[in-house]
């Protein structure tokens, strides 16, 4: 069973830094893509950012320039570093994985919440 373990959200004020992390575990082939999504309240999840197995990343265009992605291979671990955080970041932060022909997998969520 394939579980993903998402950390590091809390409450900031605005302009702070945040840096999630989110680590697989359990059995599963090689993983194609790693990747972020939230959903704040009222609203349907969006995707905000992924790695693809290759390395390269995609953004939403409400986050370029101020969070970053990356992943670490060898702990089947990725991270979102997020700079100069806005209150419209608020929201609960889902990891989500694609690993041979399965997923996608969730993650349960962590809350990041930005106050003005």
């Amino acid at each position: 069973q394939v579980q993903l373990v998402e950390s590091g959200g809390a409450l900031v004020q605005a302009g702070e830094s945040l840096r999630l992390s989110c680590a697989a575990s359990g059995s599963f082939f090689s993983i194609n893509v790693m990747g972020w999504y939230r959903q704040a309240p009222g609203k349907q999840r969006e995707f905000v950012a992924n790695i693809l197995v290759g390395g390269s990343t995609h953004y939403v265009d409400a986050v370029k320039g101020r969070f970053t992605i990356s992943r670490d291979n060898n702990k089947s671990t990725v991270y979102l570093q997020m700079n100069s955080l806005k209150p419209e970041d608020t929201a609960v932060y889902y990891c989500m994985m694609m690993a041979g022909d399965k997923g996608p997998y969730w993650g349960q969520g962590t809350q990041v919440t930005v106050s003005s």
